[in-house]
């Protein structure tokens, strides 16, 4: 195979994988070194996600050691403590003290509290400090996620010598795009960019260019500190302690690595599972059962509500078995309708569309939005039911229709409003618990309405 059609060819993946596989098997590590090398580091990272545990760590024993840390910072925290638990503390020690302070947080989160003290006691002093700095936040908090490692400037000294400033820490920053500008008691007090002071001439004041600044203080989300970056398009977001004082910025990379994972976490969460977070193949088989099988028995629970339902309507149907048939598509409908609302909702409240206070506009407007969509398919559905079958059975489909999307729809738009209210994860409140609370309810309905109108 020419090895240089590989790194050009992306659907040659799986040819590049079996290849690998074999010369693991076969230890010809030579001939992995030249089928990996000339790689990208986008290319390799996707090559060992798909690799089995052992396998993917003696490919990274063959990296480049230029480019084995590039690859190891892509890898999710969850597949980072996997790498490792396959590699000799001194390539472990070697891989984190090479990680940015941020970077190494992320992976001491995921691995073990014992394993922890010897990676720190490994970095030196100045790297060891950094790093405690950021890990002295609580957990999930921007502070915990930010760069301690960032270049600032004042506001009474000059362009020129911020760009010597500059220059002078170049290689231990995370970050030089952004500068934030300090008061002598290091609060800040604006930034300025590094267009800005290139634009400029040597002997201005950073006071005539700097701009206002916008931070987040250390204690918040890392999630709003992230929207918050990249709903202003800042390439480094200033983070302050309770004083106003920098204590490190986070960088639009970080923030867009922050996102990504909150919104995999929601997507799986409203499909009723635990998110992976690693890549799908990396995952064994075990932890998929596992991210799957708790909401399984939580729903499966749930469900018997529906049962009971129908053991008390049970004389009902026995009377009108029509009924029956009708009974998968008002609970299908009903279902569709609350995830649809409750997905809508869930997304506005991640991009802070709206808030908790708003849940009264929410609650109206999707009521509104059940209502128009329970008349078009009641109309609809009863029209067709009568046609096949009569009036009467019509105008329970019908009516059914109207009252089960209206409920949904309010109840799905709601549901996530009060998750935030009380500091929940909206997803959890969404499409899996709203279905099985439609399905029951929504039975309730239809076979109040059918005695109704058969005056049974």
């Amino acid at each position: 195979m020419d090895t240089r059609q590989i790194t050009h060819a992306a659907d040659l993946s799986a040819t590049v994988e079996q290849l690998v596989e074999t010369l693991v098997e076969t230890k010809d590590f030579p001939r992995i070194v030249e089928v990996v090398t000339p790689l990208s580091t986008e290319q390799v990272v996707a090559l060992l996600e798909r690799l089995s545990t052992d396998h993917r760590a003696i490919v990274y024993r063959l990296l480049p050691k230029d480019n084995a840390i590039e690859v190891f910072e892509q890898f999710s925290p969850a597949l980072q403590r996997d790498l490792i638990q396959g590699l000799r503390d001194g390539e472990v020690a070697t891989i984190f003290s090479d990680l940015d302070p941020d970077d190494r947080v992320w992976l001491l989160d995921e691995l073990p509290a014992a394993l922890a003290p010897r990676l720190l006691h490994g970095l030196s002093a100045k790297d060891r400090q950094l790093t405690s700095e950021v890990l002295g936040y609580p957990k999930g908090s921007v502070g915990r996620r930010m760069t301690p490692e960032y270049i600032s400037t004042r506001a009474d000294v000059t362009v020129g010598q911020t760009m010597q400033r500059v220059h002078d820490q170049l290689d231990d920053a995370e970050t030089v795009y952004t500068l934030p500008v300090l008061d002598g008691s290091r609060r800040l007090i604006g930034v300025v960019s590094l267009r800005d002071l290139l634009r400029a001439d040597d002997g201005v004041p950073i006071s005539a260019i700097m701009q206002d600044a916008s931070a987040m203080t250390a204690y918040q989300t890392a999630e709003a500190a992230a929207r918050r970056c990249a709903e202003l398009g800042f390439l480094a977001l200033p983070i302050v302690d309770r004083e106003d004082r920098l204590v490190g910025v986070l960088t639009i990379d970080d923030a867009a690595r922050i996102l990504e994972h909150e919104e995999t976490e929601d997507a799986a969460r409203q499909g009723g599972v635990e998110p992976l977070r690693r890549p799908y193949l990396a995952t064994p088989v075990r932890s998929l059962v596992g991210s799957r099988i708790v909401w399984l028995l939580v729903l499966a629970i749930g469900a018997t509500l529906t049962v009971q339902v129908l053991s008390i309507f049970e004389a009902t149907l026995e009377q009108v078995t029509v009924l029956a048939l009708f009974m998968p598509l008002l609970i299908g409908t009903g279902g569709n309708t609350g995830n649809q609302a409750a997905t809508t909702v869930t997304r506005a409240l991640a991009l802070r569309d709206v808030s908790p206070r708003d849940v009264g506009r929410v609650l109206l407007r999707e009521m509104g939005v059940g209502v128009s969509l329970g008349a078009l398919l009641g109309a609809l559905g009863g029209g067709v039911t009568t046609v096949i079958y009569d009036p009467s059975v019509g105008l329970i489909i019908g009516l059914t229709l109207l009252a089960v999307c209206s409920m949904a729809a309010t109840i799905g738009g709601v549901m996530p409003m009060v998750a935030r209210a009380v500091r929940a994860d909206p997803a959890v409140f969404s499409n899996p618990f709203i279905s099985t609370f439609v399905d029951a309810a929504g039975l309730v309905v239809y076979f109040m309405i059918a005695r109704t109108v058969l005056s049974l």
